[in-house]
Parts: C-alpha cells; sequence; structure tokens
C-alpha cells in the first residue's frame, strides 16, 4: 500500500482509485490502509462540500463527472462512514447533488440513488443493523434495499413529528415534554437532509414547535440552513412556517428582506404584476401582517433618518405619488405640498436652493397645464407651449416631474385624449423617456384596474397607447 497521504486538493482521481482499491475494507490490508488515510480523506470531504454548495447539481456534475463514482463507493465503505464526521460530511455532499427540480429521467434516476444513499448513510447512524442481515431479511419479504431504507425515512419523520405534537399538546405535563437538548440534537441531526422532500413535514414541525423555553432551542445551523434552502427555492414551506422561522431566528428574516430587494433592484420588471409576483412568492409581505415582523422589516428598511426616512414612505407607499400628480390636475387642492413631494422624488439630491428652482419649473408648468385643463379642444403645440413654459426644458432639473405631469394632463383632462398618442409618440420620440412614459402608464392602468373607478375611456386609452409604447421600448 502507498504510504504517501500528501494529496492535491479536490484531487477526485487519486481518491476514486483509493476507494476501489479499499472495496469495502473486509482485509486487514485495505483496513489499514483506509485508517491511515482517513483525516486527509475527511479534509478532502469537506472541502469537496465547501465547492458544492455553492454550485447546482447540474453544474457540479458537469465539472466533476467522477463525483458519483467516488460518494457512492465511501458511502458502503464502513470504516470511512464510521470515522469522525465523515458520514455527515457525505450526506451534505450528497444533498448538493440532488436536483430539486428535475427536469430529465436521467435526473430522476440520480434523485432515486441520492436517496438510497442517504437512507443507508441515515440507517447505519441510526440503528446499528447487520448490513448482511438486513439484506437477508429483506429479500425473504421481497423488498428491495431502496424500498426499506425509503419507508424507513418517512416512519422515522412520522415517528418524530407525532412526538412533537404530542408533547405540543401536553405542555401542562412537564413530564410529557420532549426536552430542549433532544429538539436541538433532531435539527441537528435533520440538518444534512433538509432539501429531501421526506423530511419537509419534521422540519415544519421543528419550526412551529413551542415548548416554553425563554430562549431559542433549535441549533442556529438548523434555521440558517432552512432559510437558506427556502430562498433558493430548494424547499416547499407552509406560510406559517415560513413566518415561523423568521420569528424565531431574526438573521434569517433580515436575509429574506434584503433578498427581496436585490431582486427588486436587480431584475428587471415591466409590471406592478411582476413585482407582486416576485413579492408574493417570497411570502414576505404575507408574513409581515404578524406585527413583530412587520415592525422589524419596517426598521431594516427605515437603515438611517430624514432623508432615507421619507425614501422609507416612498417605498412603503409608491401608489401615492402618482395619485399625488393626478390630484394636481383633476382636484382642486393646495399645489405646494403635492409638488414638494413630485420634486423630492424625481430630484433628492437637491438641496434648499436646487429645491426651490426645480419647484419654480414645476410650478411654472403646473399653472400652464391648469389653464388648458377645461378646453375640450387642443393641439400638441399648446402642450409644447406648456412644457416649454420652462427655458431650457431639456436641461432644466425637472424634467422627468415636467413628463409624470403632462401625461397625467394627457390621460384626464377634458381635451388631452384627443392628442394622448400624438403627443406622446412627439415626446418619446424627441426625449429619451420612452420607458419612464411606459411605466407610468403601466402603474395607473393597474391602479384604475384594481381600483373599481368607473373611467374605461381613461383605461381603453392606457391600454391603446401601451400597445404601441411597448412595442417601441
Amino acid at each position: 500500500m502507498a504510504q504517501d497521504t500528501t494529496v492535491p486538493k479536490l484531487n477526485f482521481e487519486y481518491w476514486l482509485d483509493k476507494a476501489i482499491e479499499w472495496g469495502q475494507a473486509t482485509t486487514l490490508e485495505s483496513q489499514k490502509d483506509v485508517c491511515l488515510h482517513l483525516p486527509q480523506l475527511q479534509e478532502f470531504l469537506h472541502q469537496v462540500y465547501e465547492t458544492l454548495k455553492h454550485m447546482d447539481s447540474i453544474a457540479a456534475i458537469q465539472q466533476f463527472p467522477l463525483i458519483g463514482q467516488l460518494l457512492g463507493r465511501l458511502c458502503w465503505n464502513p470504516f470511512v462512514i464510521g470515522y469522525d464526521e465523515s458520514q455527515k460530511t457525505l450526506m451534505w455532499c450528497l444533498c448538493c447533488l440532488y436536483s430539486s427540480e428535475p427536469q430529465n429521467p436521467v435526473e430522476l434516476k440520480a434523485n432515486n440513488w441520492i436517496r438510497s444513499l442517504l437512507c443507508h448513510l441515515l440507517s447505519s447512524s441510526k440503528w446499528e443493523s447487520s448490513e448482511a442481515e438486513t439484506s437477508a431479511f429483506l429479500s425473504t419479504l421481497g423488498y428491495t434495499s431502496a424500498d426499506y431504507y425509503c419507508h424507513l425515512v418517512k416512519n422515522m419523520v412520522f415517528s418524530l413529528v407525532t412526538e412533537l405534537r404530542g408533547s405540543q399538546f401536553n405542555e401542562l405535563n412537564i413530564q410529557g415534554r420532549v426536552s430542549a437538548s433532544r429538539l436541538n440534537a433532531v435539527s441537528l441531526f435533520c440538518l444534512p437532509l433538509i432539501t429531501l422532500p421526506d423530511l419537509t413535514p419534521l422540519v415544519e414541525t421543528l419550526l412551529l414547535y413551542h415548548g416554553g423555553a425563554s430562549k431559542e432551542i433549535l441549533s442556529s445551523e438548523f434555521l440558517e440552513a432552512v432559510n437558506e434552502a427556502f430562498l433558493k427555492k430548494k424547499i416547499s414551506l407552509s406560510e406559517s412556517a415560513v413566518c415561523s422561522l423568521w420569528l424565531r431566528h431574526l438573521p434569517s428574516l433580515e436575509k429574506a428582506t434584503l433578498c427581496l430587494l436585490d431582486q427588486l433592484v436587480s431584475v428587471q420588471m415591466n409590471s406592478l404584476e411582476e413585482v407582486a409576483c416576485v413579492m408574493k412568492d417570497l411570502l414576505l409581505p404575507q408574513a409581515a401582517s404578524h406585527p413583530a415582523i412587520f415592525r422589524i422589516v419596517n426598521e431594516i428598511f427605515n437603515s438611517l433618518a430624514d432623508l432615507f426616512e421619507i425614501w422609507f414612505l416612498v417605498a412603503h407607499f409608491g401608489e401615492w405619488l402618482d395619485i399625488a400628480a393626478e390630484q394636481l390636475l383633476k382636484a382642486a387642492v393646495e399645489p405646494d405640498t403635492l409638488l414638494w413631494l413630485l420634486a423630492f422624488y424625481y430630484c433628492p439630491q437637491n438641496a434648499n436652493q436646487q429645491r426651490t428652482q426645480t419647484m419654480v419649473e414645476a410650478q411654472a408648468v403646473y399653472n400652464h397645464l391648469m389653464r388648458l385643463f377645461s378646453c375640450t379642444v387642443l393641439s400638441v403645440k399648446d402642450l409644447e407651449a406648456a412644457v416649454h413654459s420652462v427655458k431650457d426644458v431639456e436641461q432644466c432639473r425637472s424634467k422627468h416631474l415636467i413628463t409624470h405631469l403632462v401625461t397625467n394632463f394627457l390621460l384626464f383632462s377634458s381635451g388631452g385624449h384627443t392628442i394622448a398618442q400624438e403627443f406622446i409618440y412627439h415626446i418619446t420620440e424627441t426625449t429619451d423617456t420612452s420607458k419612464e412614459v411606459c411605466s407610468l402608464l403601466i402603474r395607473t392602468a393597474y391602479r384604475i384596474n384594481h381600483s373599481g373607478e368607473e373611467n374605461q375611456r381613461t383605461l381603453k386609452l392606457l391600454n391603446e397607447l401601451l400597445q404601441k409604447l411597448t412595442l417601441k421600448v
């Protein structure tokens, strides 16, 4: 046997050769060689896991084609799985190769193979049964070992779930409660198997379990792993389980909130329906109906004072901006406050003097639009005169604010409908505002459609404008 134990990192060929050479370590010579290499093997497996956990299953198998053979052989070597934490690390590696959404028969077959290996490892640690005796017993009954281990896991999960739920209903009976140490141990036991569908009932039961302890009894590693798997859509959990997770573990709630913000900022979405779908999919808005979670999420948004407090309101009540611009034209209101809100939104970095200038520019356009608001016959030139009531409108600080006001004027004024298509086509051709105008029209259509307003004429105009602008954008 070779005695050189210096092995390059992630050298799959070397360790596969070793695993083949060892077999199931039935000879004294092979047993000695396994024992000699176990510390280096465990370090290697840990490095493999640290690499795999950042990859999806398909990429992992493509990059490391020998990984399946290697892990499969090691799982059946009693000296390997009996050493320190090698068994747990093997479980973690296998879970990384498990396809949460198999796309073809090959991936389905690979999943079944991984499940059988995990069940074998699980049964080897929990029930120290003789493999030879088990195999003989199973063959007599006409079952395969895969069938047996699959039912073994389901029965184990059923047993633990029954025990925990029974304990939950017996809170007044101190002797009937599950101890905190046992719950912690069960949560650690589930750690490498969280993404297996058969474990989901146990994971949810643990998350929903409250034994009256003054501090958290589930391991933080378990809670972090569940949250990570949920955010990456590797597991599916009920709303109540997710809510309980975030109430039990503040870092998980913070990570979920930041994950949602990252999705909303990094992914281009063209409608409020898409935004709502992303938010609903993460369950954060549903969970925020719980006062404690709502308060914490508010604290995360409300990341400083002053300027960020206003952005906090904008983030929560962004629809107010569109309503404010609409009310400026439709209702008899004092314009200063609403114009200031729009000026802040479009130019938040402005200092006092700059914001004053923005307000002057916006007020000039607003006054001109109000003089045209009741006119039933308008021309594009009439509206261009309103826009150019501000000198050098292309360079003015309130260009986007003016676009917002003019677009709303076209939608809600008496004569605006007749020139809406012509003017919007003109303004989007001469300025770089196509996406901005399109976004405003989408938001307005969504609000009108969901508010029950009987404004079918405006809604029809919005749909016609959007059909043309969407093709253009």
